[in-house]
């Protein structure tokens, strides 16, 4: 199969009619203006509402979509984790075969298996990272987030991305009392295990039930009148969310190579899955030769998939942040972000995604 060549190619009749810096301009304006119309249309024709942001780093020139307004992460916030996490090893203050035992207060329920694993086994780091990124272990990033700490991460975090466009990543523990916590406040208190066993109770109804079950308190009490209500209320607080142009400066800097070192990119590459293809959401949409480093993250009606195509080529990387909201987090999230994936191809790898 012949790879698909990015921009900045230039179609042949703007070469022999203007100078580079103008063919690259009014190539810029082409596929940025077909490109939104695109998403205009996918967005229009999908539940719920969608936000994208992609800069082609060869042209430097970006679109936004609904991108400056804040989109709760999920699972995307344990990129910015494992950012943190590899600078601190650059920096000296930790090794990739340093060492980290699993605790109590780790555990929490999610993708992975680390959470039924037993307290006071030692993980490497090299060894959590994979399972951060490439199983989503929950338990994982909350050991990580232990290790490097919570003010340091979102320090580093907040300079990462630029500044501003960011709310504070907690742990994911602290995602599920705050959740629980807007239908009682008693949910603060909630140990670990309890919020792992509710996490068994079918959703959304028989959830609550158990969560007033376990809380002990009296229905009058309660501030939320289902788990739908108590996400929702969560959402509109902001935390562990960014806009989409903060998330992208932090892939532009990884690719620019502005945030570490080239091993510790090497290692996040890696644990990105720039060596697999999984024919999911935004990468199905793309051809199957092309590398393309990437995170998902979902939540109840929330998802977002974030990465990079050609992200060893500085001239030919693509950063892309998508997020939707309003939908069912996985089949309805996975078309729609597939279906943006087709549009990229069409617009900024010069090809048919159905014939790739």
């Amino acid at each position: 199969m012949n790879r698909l060549v990015a921009l900045p190619a230039l179609p042949a009749l703007l070469v022999l009619s203007c100078g580079l810096s103008a063919c690259t301009d009014e190539a810029s304006a082409t596929w940025k203006k077909g490109l939104e119309e695109e998403l205009r249309r996918i967005d229009d024709e999908a539940p719920g509402d969608l936000g994208v942001y992609i800069k082609h780093l060869g042209d430097d020139a970006q679109l936004r979509y609904n991108a400056e307004r804040f989109w709760y992460l999920g699972s995307a916030v344990k990129v910015p984790i494992a950012v943190a996490l590899l600078q601190g090893i650059d920096d000296g203050e930790h090794r990739l075969d340093e060492q980290l035992s699993l605790q109590t207060e780790d555990k929490v329920d999610g993708s992975g298996d680390l959470v039924w694993q037993d307290e006071g086994v030692d993980y490497s780091l090299r060894d959590l990272l994979t399972e951060m990124l490439i199983e989503s272990d929950n338990t994982a990033a909350n050991m990580l987030i232990r290790l490097v700490g919570e003010d340091e991460l979102n320090q580093r975090t907040r300079k990462n991305m630029g500044g501003d466009g960011f709310e504070r990543i907690t742990t994911f523990t602290q995602v599920r009392r705050d959740v629980y916590g807007e239908v009682h406040p008693d949910a603060a208190k909630l140990e670990n295990i309890q919020l792992v066993e509710l996490a068994a109770a079918r959703f959304s109804e028989p959830r609550y039930e158990a969560l007033v079950e376990v809380l002990q308190v009296e229905r009058s009490e309660l501030k939320a009148a289902s788990m739908e209500q108590a996400y929702a209320r969560y959402y509109a607080r902001k935390l562990n969310s960014s806009t989409l142009v903060a998330y992208g400066a932090l892939l532009e800097k990884l690719v620019r190579g502005e945030l570490f070192s080239e091993a510790s990119r090497d290692v996040l590459y890696a644990d990105m899955k720039i060596d697999s293809y999984d024919n999911y959401r935004l990468e199905a949409g793309l051809p199957e030769d092309v590398p393309f480093i990437h995170k998902t993250g979902t939540q109840l009606e929330r998802a977002c998939h974030v990465g990079v195509i050609e992200p060893r080529d500085e001239a030919r990387a693509i950063v892309v942040a998508a997020c939707a909201e309003g939908l069912d987090e996985g089949k309805e999230a996975g078309q729609l972000f597939e279906r943006v994936g087709q549009a990229i191809t069409r617009a900024l790898l010069r090809a048919d995604p159905e014939e790739s």
